[in-house]
């Protein structure tokens, strides 16, 4: 492990150190994550490289089957929410 001491600016502003940098993969971002020892620099997970990592979870369905799927079920959730609300308005009245 390579402990170099950095300094850090009023704003909270420090360098990373261009050899961490290179040996991480840090680019222009970096995610910041609390630890109970300190702060962890990480680089930002790059999208691409999750590409597929959910294809298990969503058993190969395409992400056009995922959003009508989501939409049907948001469709029968609001006529059961509307027929909740008739039967409501009608007691009432």
């Amino acid at each position: 492990m390579v402990e170099i001491i950095v300094t850090v600016t009023k704003k909270g502003q420090a360098t990373i150190p261009k050899e961490l940098r290179d040996k991480h993969k840090i680019g222009k971002k970096a995610l910041a994550v609390d630890t109970e020892d300190g702060v962890l620099l990480k680089q930002v997970p790059d999208p691409l490289m999750e590409k597929g990592s959910l294809k298990a979870l969503f058993k190969g369905r395409t992400s056009k089957q995922l959003i009508e799927e989501a939409r049907s079920e948001e469709a029968k959730r609001e006529k059961r929410l509307l027929r909740g609300s008739k039967l409501n308005h009608e007691h009432s009245a």
